[in-house]
């Protein structure tokens, strides 16, 4: 290894320790290449030396390398999906299951969630997107997307491993009341009446009878699908409790049920940005959601995507490079060659994460 001036840093260097900015955040990892985009980077943040990997270039071993691990997570990405998808249908049926009066599958259930969470490491909050959604399986795909989400909030805020697959299956079946709703009501493109509004905020209620009797799910699941509408100054339904008396898997598929809905894109409207959402979510955190389990949530789902692709809201295309901790939601942004301080240009945010898009850079 050897420590080297930016300005003496060459193309194919490779990292031999992680390079932080003066905040103390990673901006490159070990063993990340230089290109001219790091050192484009690099200079911008003005590091003033980087300990560079002196042994021997093997840039085709290394590209062989990458290779059969981009094609190892493109077959695990498919294993995800494959049990995603398996875990979607399964749901409907359950919601099929409880609109004839049978009894919920529960073993089925729980093994089916088991298998999808096996690939729990792959997915991405941010950036995890069903390739199709019709408009009668939303509640499928969302309630889905919130037991994936649930598992890893309920790990993030120390919850006990017991409660890890509790909290999933409290996501997978908090909204199981809509089975009794009206479709006419639940797939209305537009806003809905005040009487058909009462009606849907039922849901909670006749979810909660759904699940009162079936073993093998503990009472806090049951209590997720009484209490995910609650808020913790009181505000919610259908009790209107407040937070001492709303069961903390409540309180993670609330910040679930929010995050998944507006994100995901519908047949009346478009998605929301990811980054919006998390924003608005932050602000409810000041009186309506569990703040801790906020935080927790947002500065969690925010790591670690340096070099994804997005798009900001003036169409411009470009690729994060540093999230500064304290603004998690307001990234830095490298677009043709120029550094976005989003946290300073606060007319401008992330309007969407893209994929299959090569920036200029």
């Amino acid at each position: 290894m050897a420590t080297v001036a930016v300005s003496q840093v060459k193309l194919g260097d490779k990292l031999y320790q992680d390079v932080l900015t003066p905040l103390g955040s990673v901006l490159f990892h070990k063993g990340k290449v230089i290109t001219p985009r790091e050192l484009e980077i690099l200079m911008a943040f003005l590091v003033p030396t980087v300990v560079i990997d002196s042994g021997d270039k093997r840039e085709e071993s290394e590209a062989v390398a990458e290779k059969s691990s981009d094609l190892k997570e493109s077959n695990v990405k498919s294993a995800l999906s494959e049990q995603y998808d398996r875990t979607v249908q399964l749901l409907k049926r359950v919601f099929n299951d409880v609109v004839s009066g049978s009894n919920i599958p529960i073993l089925d259930i729980r093994t089916q969630l088991e298998a999808l969470l096996q690939h729990i490491n792959e997915y991405k909050i941010l950036t995890f997107s069903p390739n199709t959604i019709h408009n009668d399986e939303y509640l499928h795909h969302k309630s889905v997307m919130s037991a994936m989400s649930c598992f890893m909030l309920a790990q993030w805020i120390g919850l006990p491993k017991k409660d890890w697959m509790q909290a999933a299956l409290a996501g997978l079946l908090h909204d199981i009341g809509n089975a009794k709703i009206d479709k006419a009501i639940l797939n209305k493109p537009t806003t809905l009446t005040q009487v058909e509004s009462e009606e849907m905020k039922r849901h909670t209620v006749l979810g909660y009878q759904v699940l009162k009797n079936v073993t093998a799910i503990n009472e806090g699941v049951k209590l997720a699908a009484l209490q995910h509408h609650e808020r913790v100054d009181g505000s919610g339904y259908p009790l209107g409790v407040v937070s001492d008396k709303i069961h903390p898997y409540a309180k993670l598929v609330a910040i679930s049920d929010i995050f998944n809905a507006m994100t995901m894109k519908r047949t009346y409207r478009k998605a929301n940005s990811p980054y919006l959402v998390l924003e608005q979510i932050l602000k409810d955190s000041f009186g309506k959601l569990e703040p801790a389990y906020v935080q927790t949530f947002i500065e969690r789902v925010t790591q670690f995507h340096n070099g994804t692709v997005v798009k900001l809201n003036d169409e411009r295309i470009g690729e994060i490079v540093f999230s500064d901790r304290n603004h998690p939601t307001r990234p830095w942004v490298s677009v043709n060659g120029n550094i976005v301080n989003l946290v300073n240009e606060r007319q401008l945010y992330i309007e969407e994460i893209v994929t299959n898009i090569e920036t200029n850079k």
